[in-house]
């Protein structure tokens, strides 16, 4: 395991007391680490909205996306069930559980996944999300990784309620339901890049990110201004 990465990780995770706070962007950026150094063949987070209805909010590819938004849908998996009790879910085998989520097991297995790690966001009593690790091959986990991918988790929580800690005006929930609002701009402005360029949805959202970072600009506004036409932004509309 990159060493120095994980330390770099930890201070981006909990380096978020910044004005122009990306939630969508601070999440993407825990999957993507998560598959980087733990292992995993991808990984999800899913928060809970305003309601305390789990939403879909960062996925390390389209693919594991899909199969969270299938898990809410369907309301069964090892992620709504770590969110419910706010314990860990660990299936080194997801063939045996196909009588506990017959409908998941089976997705899953045609997403190309054998086992998961369900971790949650918590602090204390109070459980926003869960973090979730998909597997392709079935078998033992790294002994290690598993409490490091616990660690990341509980720091981005902290992270999000640290923010509202400093943004009293402004209620966690309230927080979330922006970033949802600026989830449906940023698929939205996916869809209309990747038929614009005849590329897929994750790459999509790799040139809207790269295209963000090296502006210097929000993730959703770049998306708002994609989506309207209301700038020429060069380079990504040529």
């Amino acid at each position: 395991m990159n060493q120095r990465l994980l330390a770099k990780t930890f201070v981006e995770l909990a380096d978020n007391l910044v004005a122009d706070f990306d939630l969508i962007d601070f999440l993407r950026l825990l999957t993507d680490r998560c598959v980087g150094m733990l292992g995993a063949s991808a990984a999800g987070v899913l928060l809970a909205d305003r309601d305390g209805e789990l939403r879909v909010m960062a996925a390390s590819d389209e693919q594991v996306r899909l199969l969270e938004l299938f898990q809410l849908q369907n309301d069964e998996g090892p992620c709504l069930d770590c969110f419910r009790t706010g314990a860990p879910v660990i299936v080194a085998h997801l063939s045996g559980e196909a009588d506990r989520w017959p409908r998941f097991v089976a997705a899953a297995h045609r997403s190309g996944f054998g086992a998961v790690q369900a971790l949650p966001m918590r602090l204390r009593d109070e459980v926003v999300g869960a973090l979730n690790l998909f597997h392709a091959t079935p078998g033992p986990f790294d002994p290690d990784a598993t409490p490091l991918a616990q660690a990341l988790a509980d720091v981005a929580t902290i992270s999000l309620l640290q923010q509202r800690t400093a943004h009293r005006s402004t209620a966690l929930n309230e927080q979330l339901q922006s970033a949802l609002n600026s989830r449906v701009l940023i698929e939205q402005a996916k869809g209309k890049l990747a038929e614009r360029r005849g590329i897929d949805m994750e790459q999509a959202f790799t040139t809207l990110r790269g295209y963000a970072r090296a502006h210097n600009r929000r993730l959703s506004d770049l998306a708002r201004a994609f989506i309207d036409d209301s700038e020429a932004l060069p380079g990504l509309r040529s």
